[in-house]
């Protein structure tokens, strides 16, 4: 993934992390709970988890940032998901309830085609199903 400004996660470019072997992506991204993770200057709250073919990205919240992170991890996941042969990817972001929600996140989710919706076993968040 090349761009203007290429943002960074946890010091590693997307390049180097779709290179990454399945057990070095095991410890650093699908940990199996929540994690921080550093990308560019933001700080985000989520987990990434793989059920059969479908790539399960769930932000709860992102501090930060402003250039361009989500569209960056967008992008990342959906390389991901090609690279594994994996049929979807499933966006669930916890941005419904924030103390100070953050208006520009909501411009951007809603022009991406996310919904509000009540998510199974997670209750009410903006909701995308990115298929492959």
């Amino acid at each position: 993934m090349k761009s203007m400004r290429e943002i960074k996660f946890e010091g590693y470019s997307a390049d180097e992390i779709l290179n990454m072997s399945e057990n070095d992506l095991k410890s650093f991204v699908f940990v199996g709970e929540p994690l921080v993770l550093l990308a560019g200057s933001a700080r985000v709250l989520g987990e990434f988890r793989i059920s059969g073919d479908i790539l399960i990205v769930e932000l709860a919240q992102i501090e930060g940032g402003g250039e361009g992170v989500l569209q960056s991890l967008w992008v990342l996941t959906e390389q991901y998901a090609c690279k594994r042969k994996l049929k979807q990817v499933e966006w669930i972001v916890h941005a419904i309830n924030c103390a100070k929600p953050n208006l520009k996140l909501k411009r951007v989710l809603e022009k991406k085609g996310f919904e509000i919706r009540n998510v199974n076993g997670v209750g009410k968040a903006y909701y995308f199903l990115n298929k492959i």
